[in-house]
């Protein structure tokens, strides 16, 4: 099975692109929404969450775990391949979001500007900062000595907006534009969307900045990158099973994730299930 993780509802928006390309493979997706938001965590915190969810999923048969939360893959993830696997589940893979988007951006940029929104953890971790540099620093641009430059905004309201369901209510687009707002001043190329919550929100984020800034959306890109990954490691890929299983689990309340989890999903969710972490 392929192992899903977030902090709460946002990588339904991954699972949703997964079901799309891989509709075949089976599911298990985690949602850790009673200790959600991870962004106003501390790094310690953030890891020791990341492990017990990626050791239950591991623990319920899964072969594969995505780490869809992007504060859990800029603030555990490395951790989590480097320590935990070896030690625990060394023949297992865990995979993050973060450089799949970073390479997707760099591939779209014009003229290497680039944008980055996301929780406040996630900008203060400087992860799509130091990925982005790491990439141009291999690509020819950066070595004829072109200039590059990458504006970060955090958003710390957008995550709870999207959650309560008021992504059409027009506070949320006034605070959408405020936070966008510097970005596009700076005349940026490419918008990277630093959490998987801002998919939903993609239409007034392409609305307001414009036609002329390409937006990385981080569920089709994890989804088209699994797709390839899955194809170079068929080891891996032919332990996973293809009976189309979908199975649904949060930390908190299963009712309320079910009603709202069918919105960030598009589909109708049958069962969730409460897991203990």
């Amino acid at each position: 099975m392929i192992g899903v993780f977030d902090s709460g509802f946002g990588g339904l928006t991954v699972l949703k692109e997964f079901l799309r390309l891989l509709p075949d493979y089976d599911y298990i997706y985690l949602g850790d929404n009673a200790r959600a938001p991870y962004g106003n965590k501390s790094d310690e915190v953030i890891y020791k969450y990341t492990e017990q969810a990626v050791d239950f999923l591991f623990k319920s048969g899964c072969e594969l775990v995505i780490i869809a939360c992007h504060t859990a893959s800029s603030k555990a993830l490395r951790k989590i391949q480097e320590e935990y696997l070896p030690k625990n589940y060394p023949n297992r893979r865990v995979l993050g979001v973060v450089v799949p988007i970073v390479e997707e951006a760099v591939k779209l940029s014009r003229y290497h500007r680039l944008g980055v929104i996301g929780t406040t953890a996630t900008i203060n971790s400087g992860v799509y900062k130091k990925e982005l540099e790491k990439r141009w620093n291999l690509s020819r641009s950066a070595r004829s000595g072109e200039a590059r430059e990458i504006f970060e905004q955090a958003c710390p309201l957008l995550v709870p907006l999207v959650e309560e369901g008021w992504t059409d209510k027009p506070e949320a687009k006034m605070i959408l534009k405020k936070y966008l707002r510097p970005l596009k001043v700076k005349e940026i190329d490419t918008l990277i969307l630093g959490c998987t919550h801002y998919p939903l929100l993609i239409k007034d984020i392409s609305r307001i900045m414009g036609k002329n800034v390409n937006i990385v959306n981080p569920a089709e890109v994890a989804a088209e990158k699994l797709v390839i990954y899955l194809n170079k490691h068929q080891d891996l890929e032919k332990k996973l099973n293809k009976k189309g299983q979908l199975v649904f689990y949060t930390t908190d309340n299963p009712a309320k994730f079910k009603e709202l989890g069918q919105r960030f999903l598009g589909r109708d969710i049958r069962e969730v299930k409460k897991a203990s972490l």
